[in-house]
Formats: C-alpha cells, structure tokens, sequence
C-alpha cells in the first residue's frame, strides 16, 4: 500500500478548516443551525433576514458536501482504497490525487458522469 501519510494531513487539514467554517456559520458537523442564531427582528427586516438566512444554509450545504468528500476520503486511506477509482477499479493518477485528494473517480469516468 502506498504511503498516504501527506494526502492525509492534508485532508484532515481540511477537515479542520470545514468543521471550523461551519462553527463560525453557527453549524454543526451535521450541517444544523443551531437554535440561538439571530438572523434579525422585525417585520421590516424579514426580507433582509430571509435573505441572510439562504446564504448562510447555501454555505453551510457547500461546506457540509466538502466535509462528506473530505471524510469518505479519509476513509479510503484507512480501508486501502484511496487512489483506486471507485467506478473502473483503475489506479488514479498522482497528478490528480494531488490536484484533488478527494476525488473517487478517475479523469475517464468522472468525463463520463457529466
């Protein structure tokens, strides 16, 4: 098995800043808002505060998807399978294990998914 040792710092790095990210959004790891959030008061505020609201939730859903990427990767380290396309069973590229330590797919079949 190769030696992931890098890719996985650099995965939990991430890991770190996404679970960070969604604390200072008012997150959990889970992607729930917690209760106390104050998105404002009034009724002249409500378009403001929906506003507000929808980009926080669009934030927290795009931090919530890197954070699964960055988990299901690190769990293909543990088990032996990072770096092995999940579709063809081909080896990824370096190049692209690098460029993008969560991808699952090589460049073949992930052309293919779109």
């Amino acid at each position: 098995m190769p030696d992931y040792s890098a890719a996985k710092r650099l995965l939990l790095d991430q890991r770190e800043k996404l679970v960070r990210q969604l604390t200072e959004l008012g997150a959990t790891e889970a992607g729930d808002l917690r209760r106390d959030l104050d998105f404002g008061e009034g009724f002249s505020d409500a378009a403001a505060m929906t506003a507000e609201r929808t980009e926080v939730l669009g934030l927290v859903d795009t931090a919530i998807n890197r954070l699964r990427e960055v988990d299901a990767a690190l769990a293909r380290i543990e088990d032996g399978s990072y770096g092995v396309c999940a579709q063809c069973g081909s080896v990824i590229s370096p190049q692209r294990m690098e460029a993008r330590p969560v991808s699952a797919l090589c460049v073949k079949c992930k052309s293919a998914r779109r």
